[in-house]
């Protein structure tokens, strides 16, 4: 197994309630953090001490979505709508009534975002024109969780209701459903190749799904004790997190779907609740993680002088 070292540098403070997201920014040392208590937080890595708050909303934020062509913060306002915020001036430049359901997940597919709400729909809204292009009663249960695959043209989604949904992207028609785990589906993300898709459940399970041969099953792991909430991929591709609600984050060999290190209170001073959301920065390879404990952590993992060689300012 390859020796990797884990050192805690931050812990953020802050947040009334459980922090439940995290965003990229267009700076490398630069995030967000989405919670309970209705604050968009920014973070700068270079100096932790202190966020800068992005915008106020009255209830929980779930999702949070950067926008890259239009550095513009996409915030889900839970039973409400989605609010578009520069995140420099912190000024919103617009909103959109959507459902009175919760918003789980939002991305992007060039100038369309793709939403997933607890009432089971699927919604596509133009980026610029801020309305609504399509909605899709997909399910009974929550649609949680969105993977975008740009090099296919299609994205998924994962249900409450066990099953994983393949669209196209750009007619929205449905191309594959399956049952993927014996609980709510949480968390999906492609592969950097975009040749696997992997997903986290309830279920505590990773799964390995073959996005080049109609998502047949490649592997299935017991990787926590209870629900995985999020995967993320290190800038590399090499690796990957995972984190859950058994208060663990563990780091994954992308190759090998081998298990290398796990991260928890015990060992290494980590969350003391269940860990909501994971981000893998460019900066120094530094990841951070967010939890229902109140706080966030940033963390050096050090891969034996394997990936954190470059040049640190």
């Amino acid at each position: 197994m390859k020796k990797i070292i884990v050192n805690k540098l931050s812990t953020l403070t802050g947040h009334k309630d459980c922090v439940y997201t995290l965003e990229k920014s267009s700076e490398n040392d630069i995030f967000y953090s989405g919670a309970g208590d209705g604050m968009v937080v920014a973070w700068d890595m270079k100096d932790p001490g202190t966020g800068k708050l992005v915008a106020k909303v009255p209830s929980s934020v779930y999702a949070i979505h950067y926008y890259q062509p239009a550095d513009t913060l996409v915030i889900g306002q839970n039973f409400a709508g989605i609010h578009w915020i520069d995140p420099v001036e912190k000024k919103e430049k617009g909103s959109l009534k959507i459902s009175e359901a919760a918003f789980f997940d939002i991305q992007s597919y060039e100038d369309k975002l793709i939403i997933a709400s607890g009432d089971g729909v699927i919604t596509m809204v133009d980026f610029y024109k801020k309305s609504i292009v399509k909605q899709i009663e997909a399910s009974a249960k929550s649609a949680r969780t969105i993977a975008i695959n740009h090099q296919q043209g299609e994205f998924a989604v994962g249900f409450s209701d066990n099953y994983i949904r393949i669209y196209d992207a750009n007619t929205f028609a449905l191309k594959h459903e399956f049952e993927a785990h014996k609980k709510s589906v949480f968390t999906l993300k492609y592969f950097p190749d975009n040749n696997l898709l992997i997903s986290g459940s309830r279920d505590a399970h990773l799964k390995f799904w073959d996005a080049k041969n109609n998502y047949e099953m490649k592997e299935s792991i017991v990787a926590h004790m209870y629900a995985i909430n999020n995967v993320y991929f290190s800038p590399q591709g090499d690796h990957f997190v995972s984190c859950s609600m058994d208060k663990s984050i563990k780091v994954w060999d992308t190759k090998q779907l081998k298990l290398l290190k796990v991260i928890d209170k015990a060992r290494h001073a980590g969350h003391g609740t269940s860990v909501n959301k994971l981000f893998w920065s460019e900066y120094y390879n530094r990841l951070v993680s967010c939890s229902d404990d109140r706080t966030i952590s940033i963390w050096d993992l050090n891969f034996n002088n394997h990936e954190n060689n470059t040049t640190r300012n």
